[in-house]
């Protein structure tokens, strides 16, 4: 068997070894310019030397060059923030894009005559009014300094206008939520209020009497109302999902004026927040108000 086998292995390698003759002959003369001697060994080795080489160059130059940017899936760290701050850059070129385009616009319709200039309020008027018009408000005309003059010359001896002092411990003041407090009054750290900790979707009530006098939103703060009371009373609810009441509107003591928020122990920034201020001076709730 083992002679056998040495005589099937044997033209193999045979073949594999013997060498072939190419030749390159002319068409018309048949003579011959060139001619190559080959076997299928060196054939093959020809082959994967040029697979090789080839593979080695292509890697060389994707590496080496910017070709390297544009195969799927290839990118590093550097070029994600690059692309990130790209996005922003773009989209505020965008926002940019719009105001110029709403300002040409009304600057189209006022030339037009569709707007009248005295139409155009800007966003900021009421700061812009109070900048124009600050001087001429504080300035008072003749009548104004006349009747306070009398009326200070006639109330000037009326005893009866002299009122005593009434004690704030006569305010009865609503707690504004039931819940724990998780974190107290610190005037030290600028925290100027309490939190609390409720359940989800609870009514907020007014701790007195009063007029509405802010009810907006903040990034900060969620929902935000703002209660002016007697006595130079201003309390503060923050933190709310919901609001109830509008600016202008007048709520009673214990009166439900917005819907408060997260029930969650760990969400701080959720919680329900509530400030209480007398005069421009912060007030520790939990001296007035029994929660």
């Amino acid at each position: 068997m083992g002679k056998k086998k040495d005589k099937s292995d044997k033209p193999f390698f045979q073949k594999m070894r013997f060498r072939y003759r190419i030749s390159v002959m002319d068409e018309n003369s048949l003579e011959e310019k060139t001619f190559f001697r080959l076997s299928r060994f060196s054939v093959f080795l020809y082959l994967c030397s040029f697979v090789v080489i080839t593979f080695a160059i292509l890697t060389v130059l994707i590496f080496t060059t910017p070709i390297r940017y544009y195969l799927p899936g290839y990118g590093d760290e550097g070029n994600r923030e690059m692309v990130i701050a790209e996005s922003m850059r773009a989209d505020s070129l965008q926002k940019q894009m719009n105001l110029q385009m709403e300002y040409l616009t009304i600057v189209k319709n006022i030339i037009a005559g569709d707007i009248e200039p005295t139409e155009v309020v800007p966003l900021d008027s009421f700061v812009f009014l109070d900048k124009q018009n600050a001087a001429s408000l504080l300035n008072k005309s003749q009548r104004e300094i006349d009747f306070v003059n009398r009326f200070e010359e006639e109330e000037k001896y009326n005893l009866s206008t002299i009122q005593a002092r009434s004690n704030d411990n006569t305010f009865v003041f609503f707690p504004p939520v039931s819940g724990v407090i998780s974190e107290k009054y610190n005037a030290a750290e600028q925290r100027y209020g309490i939190s609390f900790v409720t359940s989800s979707n609870q009514n907020v009530l007014s701790v007195l009497d009063g007029t509405v006098v802010y009810a907006d939103y903040s990034f900060q703060w969620g929902w935000i109302i703002q209660v002016q009371h007697e006595r130079n009373y201003l309390s503060v609810y923050k933190n709310n999902v919901r609001l109830l009441k509008k600016v202008g509107d007048i709520v009673r003591a214990g009166e439900s004026i917005a819907i408060t928020g997260s029930s969650q122990k760990d969400d701080k920034d959720k919680n329900f927040y509530f400030e209480l201020w007398s005069q421009g001076n912060a007030v520790n709730p939990e001296d007035v108000i029994i929660f």
